[in-house]
Order: structure tokens, then C-alpha cells, then sequence
């Protein structure tokens, strides 16, 4: 009986009689270097392929695109369907996850060993051409997946032909992208971290620094510097929680699926799972090569992150302005007017605050992509690259912006008290005072609320008005009610977890601080759902 493991169906390649040189070095799974954000390399080439010795069909596309047809693809149809000016950076998945392919198809017998070195020692000097910048993208093909193919089947000849065996590129596109998209959420959560660890260096330097707390924009209570910072914090710490849940469901294998119904060929998919270190095999070939789930929900978390982020840059630039004056930012992270002189304008929070639309856009875009299309793959999904690939590009940006951007603030103490000073922020505290001494809470709201309009008769704060005045309003109003009319007063008595007294803020930093730092001890970043990482 044959051994399936070694035995080659009819015309697999002879072995080779040279060496073969080193395959690629890393354990699959690994990285195969830095991630590539655009791959160096030559400008794509509009020129058919030459037609090379090992008569692979990738090569002939400049006569049709495959036996099946009589002509040519016209130009003007293959510069629009082209992906490869963009999904270009999808080759070291692609690699990476060829070389797992490759692997299990010489485990289960359907590659020799032969044809596995020889793929190996292609796929490793294709990534060698596309670091270099040497490697020549054509039109031709396409996308990235045939540009690899077509480059490895010239260097590794029949067994370059034999690598798509059992799969299609619509399972390979998406491996690929889950793979790419897997990656760079790692990186998202450790600049998350970063952001969030600048919020909490300079929460820490303001426990005690009061400020006025707005609602509707309207001066509303004093707060402290370092609480309302905080709450930036607990935003992104939500951002990151939805990264790291979506980062599950994207980190499942749907190679193995083939074009939509699975393959004929004994495949082995827990094995290319292991080795790529997915956590799981996607269930239903047809839904694993029409899904696009978690690329929504990957712009999904990166949507309602830059939201987070907009409202942060609105709050600096309004801070930034001479009408409130509480911050002032270092010149390298501003920039100045072509006419006036004397401007110093915070174009990083303002591009931050725009380009929370383009990524809500980007969300909306994928949404309307998917809306209509009927199972299984559909050339539709070819349009999610550009949402997704710029969707990332911008978190990583932003996200490296802000971390500069709120380290490099410098702080007004002054101008925050003197803000807190106005709107008689410190009115709940006088019927919060009433109420303790038996006042039902709405008599004590409308007894402060003409205690207010009467100072603002006489032109004064609340804390101005004479001890006689306040009486008159309401009798339980004694001596010691000025106590709790200061800023330092107001903000001290909220003295409970959540609450922005400088005690609680400072116990919150601790936590932070103490959080982010086994945080970034960890390697990789684990799930808090499962305990897992990559």
C-alpha cells in the first residue's frame, strides 16, 4: 500500500539535483519582517508578462485569461478590475500563509517534499524581491496573489504550479486580509495603550487642578483636570476591549474553503490553523469566503474610536483658544498662518477631528458593500480593501499623533480656576448643604435657584452674596454654608469611586498606571475574553 505521505501524483517534479538554498528562516506564524504599509517596489507595469520557459497560464493572460477564452481581456478591464495597486500590501500574509498551504499539502501527500523545498526557496526569495523594492507588479495579474504566483512559478517551475492546488483566491483573500487585519490590530492596541498612558501621566500631574465641568457648554461644576482627562481613558479603555473582541472573530481560518464549497483534496485545516495560530476554523465554507463581518467590525471599533478621539481634539482646540486659554501646546505640534503672524493653530487636533468623518465614511461604505450581495463571493469585496487598508492607516496615525499630542500639553492652572470661578458652579453644593439639614431636595433646588438670580442682580458670585441675603431665602443657611461654596470644597466632597474629588482622581491614576504597565509586560497582548494572543 502506498504511503500518503510520500507518494506524488503523476508528474511531480523530480527531485532536484543542485542543493536548494535556505527556505525562508522564521516558523510560519511568525513574522516574515516588518509589516509592509507600502510594499517598496518598482512602479506596476502595464506591459504584458513575458511568456516564460515553464508555460505557466498566469503568463499567457496577454492572449485570454485562461483556455476558456477566445480573446484578450481589454486593457481598459483590466486597469479597473486591478486590485494591485493597493492590496500590494497583502503580500507578506499572502506569503505566510502560501507557506502553511504548501506545508500541509506535503503532510496529507499532495505535494512531495521536493515540491515543498521548492516552494519554500521561491516564496522566500519573492518576499527578498518585494523588501528590496526589486519585485515587478503587473497589471496582468491582476492582484497580489497571482503577481506571487506567477513570480514563484518562474522560480520554482512545476512545483510553483502545483501551490493553489485545493484552494481558491477567494478562501486566499480571505486568510490574507484576516491575517494583515490580525496584525495590525496588535499594533492598535499597543498605541491605544500609549494614548491612554500619556492621558494618565498628565491626569497624575492634576489630580488637584480644578476646572469647570460644562454641560451643554455652560459652566456646570467644578471638576478636576486630572477626572476629566480620566474620562478620556475609560473611552479608549472601551475602544480597546472592542478591538480585542472583534480580534477574536477575525482570527478564524478560512482557508480550506476553496472558491465557496470546500475542495476534494484530504486537507488538513486544524493543521494550517496552528501553524498561522488562528484560534479556529471558520464552520461553513460558504460563509468563510463571502464574509466581510470582521473588517466592518474592525472600522466599526475604528469609527466610534476616532469619535472618541474628535471630541478630545474639539475640547484642545477650544482649550487651545484665547477665550478660554487653559493649555498651550510646544510649536513643533503647531503650525501658523500663511497672513497672520501671530497664529499658532492646532492643525493636529483639527485634521483628527476631519478625519473622523473619513472613517465613519469608510464604515458606512463597507455596510452598503455587503448590503446587497447574494452568497457566496462576489467581486464586490474587492472594494473593501481601500476603506479597510485607509481605515487603519488613519487609527495608526491619529493615534501616534495623540500620544505626542496630549504628552506635549502644557497647563493654565490659573485660567481653569478662574473659568470654574464663573457660572456659580457651586450651586448643587448649597442645596446639597440645605438638603442635609432636612430641606426636601426640589425646596432646596428652587431656594438656591433665586439665590442665584439674586447675585446675578447685584453683579456678584454666589459665594459674595451676604450671610443675611441667603436667610432670607432659606433660614437653615447658617455660617459654615461658605465652606462648601469653594472650589476646593465642591470637588473634595465628592469623595466616592467615580467621583472627581483629587483623592478618588489619584487612586484612578494608580489603577491606571499600575494596568497599563502589566499591560505592556505582556507579549503579545492577550484577549481579556479568553486569555489568548497570537
Amino acid at each position: 500500500m502506498t504511503d500518503r505521505k510520500t507518494a506524488r501524483p503523476a508528474g511531480q517534479s523530480e527531485p532536484l539535483s543542485e542543493p536548494l538554498s535556505e527556505p525562508l528562516g522564521e516558523p510560519l506564524g511568525e513574522p516574515l519582517g516588518e509589516p509592509l504599509s507600502e510594499p517598496r517596489s518598482k512602479p506596476l507595469s502595464e506591459k504584458p508578462p513575458d511568456q516564460p520557459r515553464d508555460g505557466s497560464p498566469l503568463h499567457a493572460k496577454d492572449r485570454a485569461w485562461s483556455g476558456r477564452f477566445s480573446e484578450p481581456v481589454a486593457q481598459f478591464v483590466l486597469s479597473y478590475t486591478a486590485s494591485i495597486g493597493f492590496d500590494q500590501r497583502l503580500a507578506r500574509a499572502d506569503i505566510q500563509a502560501s507557506l502553511a498551504h504548501a506545508s500541509m499539502l506535503a503532510a496529507v501527500g499532495v505535494l512531495s517534499a521536493v515540491d515543498l523545498a521548492r516552494i519554500e526557496q521561491g516564496l522566500a526569495q519573492v518576499w527578498t524581491e518585494i523588501e528590496a523594492g526589486t519585485f515587478e507588479w503587473r497589471v496582468a495579474l491582476e492582484d497580489v496573489h497571482l503577481n506571487v504566483e506567477a513570480r514563484l512559478t518562474e522560480l520554482a517551475g512545476e512545483a510553483g504550479k502545483r501551490l493553489h492546488t485545493a484552494r481558491s483566491r477567494n478562501d486566499q483573500v480571505a486568510t490574507d486580509l484576516r491575517l494583515y487585519l490580525r496584525r495590525e490590530v496588535d499594533r492598535l492596541l499597543e498605541e491605544i495603550g500609549a494614548v491612554q498612558g500619556s492621558l494618565v501621566e498628565l491626569a497624575a500631574a492634576h489630580t488637584d487642578t480644578v476646572m469647570p465641568g460644562y454641560t451643554h457648554l455652560q459652566v456646570a461644576q467644578p471638576v478636576t483636570f486630572g477626572h476629566h482627562l480620566l474620562a478620556y481613558v475609560e473611552m479608549l479603555e472601551r475602544d480597546r476591549e472592542r478591538f480585542v473582541d472583534a480580534r477574536g472573530r477575525l482570527n478564524r481560518l478560512p482557508l480550506g474553503s476553496a472558491a465557496l464549497a470546500g475542495t476534494t483534496f484530504p486537507i488538513d485545516r486544524e493543521r494550517v490553523a496552528r501553524d498561522l495560530k488562528f484560534e479556529a476554523v471558520c464552520q461553513n465554507s460558504i460563509d468563510a469566503v463571502s464574509d466581510r463581518d470582521f473588517a466592518i467590525e474592525l472600522c466599526a471599533a475604528g469609527a466610534l474610536m476616532m469619535v472618541h478621539l474628535s471630541r478630545l481634539a474639539e475640547e484642545l482646540v477650544l482649550w487651545l483658544s484665547p477665550g478660554f486659554g487653559f493649555i498651550e501646546l510646544p510649536d513643533h505640534l503647531t503650525t501658523g498662518s500663511s497672513i497672520m503672524p501671530q497664529k499658532r493653530n492646532p492643525d493636529v487636533a483639527e485634521l483628527a477631528r476631519g478625519k473622523s468623518g473619513r472613517v465613519i465614511g469608510h464604515l458606512v461604505a463597507l455596510l452598503t458593500l455587503i448590503k446587497g450581495q447574494p452568497l457566496a463571493y462576489n467581486k464586490d469585496n474587492q472594494e473593501d480593501k481601500e476603506a479597510v487598508f485607509d481605515t487603519v492607516d488613519t487609527l495608526h496615525a491619529t493615534l501616534r499623533a495623540f500620544a505626542e499630542l496630549v504628552a506635549g500639553i502644557r497647563v493654565n492652572r490659573d485660567a481653569m480656576r478662574r473659568a470654574a470661578l464663573q457660572g456659580h458652579s457651586t450651586a448643587t453644593d448649597l442645596a446639597d448643604y440645605l438638603v442635609r439639614r432636612g430641606v426636601a431636595f426640589r425646596d432646596a433646588h428652587e431656594a438656591v435657584a433665586r439665590a442665584v438670580r439674586r447675585a446675578d442682580e447685584l453683579g456678584c458670585a454666589l459665594p459674595q452674596l451676604p450671610l443675611q441675603e441667603l436667610q432670607a431665602l432659606a433660614p437653615q443657611i447658617g455660617a459654615d454654608a461658605f465652606e462648601v461654596l469653594t472650589l476646593e470644597g465642591s470637588v473634595a466632597a465628592r469623595d466616592h469611586v467615580g467621583g472627581t474629588a483629587p483623592s478618588q482622581v489619584a487612586a484612578q491614576v494608580r489603577c491606571w498606571q499600575k494596568a497599563l504597565e502589566q499591560r505592556a509586560a505582556l507579549t503579545p497582548n492577550p484577549s481579556p475574553a479568553s486569555g489568548r494572543g497570537e
